[in-house]
C-alpha cells in the first residue's frame, strides 16, 4: 500500500471536504437554532411588557429607545420567520451532506478494503 491511486486520492479529498462541509453547516444550524430561541424569548417579554413601558434596543455598541414597540414586535416576527426559514435550508443542507458523505465513505471503504485497511467513520462523528 505504498501507492494510493489517483481515484483514490480524489475520493480521501472529497470525503474530507465533505467532512469539513458537513461540519460548517452543523456549526451554522446550531447559532441559527440559538439565535431563534433568543428572539422567540425576546418577542414572548416583548409581549407581555406594557404598552408605555421604555424599551430600548441594542444597536451595535448603542442601546436606542423605541418609540414604536409594535413595530419593533412586527420587525422581530419577521426576522424569527426569515431565521426559521434559514434554518431549514441547513436543515436540508445537512441531510443531503450526510448522505453524501455516507456514500462516500461506503466507497472509501471497499477501495482500502481491497487495499487491507478498513475505514470506519460515522456522519455524526463529523
Amino acid at each position: 500500500m505504498d501507492e494510493i491511486s489517483p481515484k483514490l486520492q480524489n475520493q480521501i479529498a472529497q470525503f474530507q471536504q465533505l467532512q469539513q462541509q458537513l461540519q460548517t453547516v452543523m456549526g451554522q444550524k446550531i447559532r441559527m437554532d440559538a439565535m431563534l430561541k433568543e428572539m422567540e424569548m425576546t418577542i414572548e417579554e416583548l409581549k407581555k411588557t406594557p404598552q408605555d413601558a421604555t424599551v430600548y434596543r441594542n444597536v451595535g455598541s448603542l442601546m436606542i429607545k423605541v418609540a414604536d414597540i409594535p413595530a419593533l414586535l412586527k420587525e422581530l416576527e419577521e426576522d424569527k420567520e426569515t431565521t426559521e426559514v434559514r434554518i431549514k435550508s441547513l436543515d436540508r443542507q445537512e441531510k443531503m451532506l450526510k448522505e453524501k458523505f455516507q456514500n462516500v465513505q461506503e466507497q472509501l471503504s471497499r477501495a482500502i478494503g481491497a487495499q487491507g485497511a478498513p475505514l470506519r467513520m460515522d456522519a455524526e462523528d463529523v
